[in-house]
């Protein structure tokens, strides 16, 4: 396989399938035995999950709340999601680990950076819960941080398209398809796929991102084995 370690971006609204709100369980069994595949493969899988399909921090903000709260709110949103994975994995026989940046001792370990590393060891798939536990981050942001601290080789964004155009090809029939980008083209032509932050923290360090539709079957394992899918940046 071409990566030893990688770290897995779904949004919260991936989780809905379907539905317009919430968590759809047959969409979250079926992402469930995608990652199993990759996993019985060797590959060392960590998860962060968004939480929009529950909460969304800005939304809340733009209605007269306050903007840290919310983001706290939103982070809350995205344990729930993970934990709604955990259960499936775990009913796919695959041994995880929850690990939160806020503290809530009775559903979750505490993110501890070296804890994390010894699970993926382990071979145990590790989500990370509760974005950043900072305020005024995105999930985007989160997932960028711990691809670097546990030294993933390669960050991989599931979302509802197979890559990055260079308009929005729900909105727009003409926009075509980036086969691969570099973070500079990617900043400079604001192409709305991950945060600026995200973005700078992995080209700073070096740690490439393949966007690739996860709703197709079989996609994340193609990705895993080398096959070029989606669009690359670096």
């Amino acid at each position: 396989m071409k990566y030893k370690r990688i770290l897995l971006k779904l949004s919260g609204e991936s989780l809905m399938g379907d539905k317009q709100y919430g968590i759809d369980n047959e969409r979250v069994r079926q992402y469930a035995q995608e990652i199993k595949a990759v996993h019985e493969k060797g590959i060392e899988i960590a998860i962060v999950i968004g939480g929009g399909n529950i909460f969304r921090g800005l939304s809340a903000e733009k209605s007269g709340m306050d903007r840290a709260q919310a983001d706290y709110m939103g982070m809350l949103a995205t344990v729930i999601n993970s934990m709604a994975l955990q259960d499936a994995l775990e009913k796919e026989s695959i041994k995880t680990r929850l690990l939160s940046a806020i503290k809530m001792e009775q559903i979750c370990e505490p993110f501890v950076r070296r804890r994390a590393v010894r699970h993926l060891e382990k071979g145990r798939v590790v989500i990370f819960g509760a974005g950043t536990g900072n305020p005024y981050f995105t999930t985007d942001s989160a997932a960028a941080l711990r691809a670097i601290e546990i030294n993933a080789d390669a960050v991989l964004k599931g979302t509802r398209v197979d890559g990055i155009y260079t308009a929005d090809p729900e909105k727009d029939a003409t926009a075509t398809k980036y086969d691969e980008i570099s973070f500079k083209e990617v900043i400079a032509k604001n192409l709305n796929v991950m945060d600026m932050t995200a973005f700078t923290l992995c080209e700073e360090n070096q740690v490439p991102i393949i966007v690739f539709d996860m709703n197709k079957p079989g996609n994340l394992m193609k990705i895993a084995d080398g096959e070029k899918l989606g669009t690359l940046v670096k």
